[in-house]
């Protein structure tokens, strides 16, 4: 797996080898990637990646000159490869790795975040959950943009705190947007 684009474009990451982790594909974050280019600027931006795996939102965000970011993840032996690939990238001062559990992680005080990445595994049975409890607490900042990658069999309704959409599919592997409904212009 590698960085997409940035200044660490074409750097190798390295991670678990076992199916705990499931990476987002390159097609996946160049897409994304491409799609977000056009919402937010990455200067400067605060990025947040939930159920973090491999790190490689988180990664790539930093490439393309994020200031921060922030990986959550419960695997010990997947938070170990995001700070291997951080200190081997030379960008480690620019990120902070937890290892905790994501939705324990989600609420009031933690952040702000310009940008919010939750990569649940498919098998998680509190996915459909995650936009209200990441615009409840207050984490994500008036114009930010969540994203989750989610099984197929999994959609989004908007709700009165968020607007869900637009849907990128690849296959069996969806990524749905969201953004706040403060008067920000809709994310299509």
């Amino acid at each position: 797996m590698r960085v997409i684009s940035g200044m660490y474009r074409g750097r190798t990451l390295r991670t678990v080898r076992d199916l705990s982790v499931r990476p987002a594909t390159d097609r996946v974050r160049q897409t994304v990637f491409d799609m977000l280019t056009n919402r937010i600027v990455f200067d400067g931006a605060r990025v947040l990646d939930l159920f973090a795996g491999s790190g490689s939102l988180g990664i790539e965000a930093l490439s393309r000159g994020a200031a921060h970011a922030t990986f959550v993840e419960l695997a010990h032996d997947a938070a170990e490869f995001i700070e291997l690939n951080l200190r081997t990238l030379g960008c480690a001062e620019a990120a902070l790795v937890l290892e905790t559990d994501a939705m324990e992680f989600v609420r009031p005080g933690n952040g702000p975040f310009d940008l919010v990445f939750a990569d649940p595994p498919y098998a998680f049975d509190r996915t459909a959950g995650i936009p209200e409890i990441v615009f409840d607490s207050g984490i994500l900042r008036p114009g930010g943009y969540l994203l989750i990658e989610h099984a197929g069999d999994i959609s989004f309704a908007s709700a009165p705190a968020y607007r869900a959409g637009p849907v990128k599919r690849f296959g069996r592997t969806h990524v749905t947007f969201f953004t706040p409904t403060n008067g920000r212009k809709d994310a299509q």
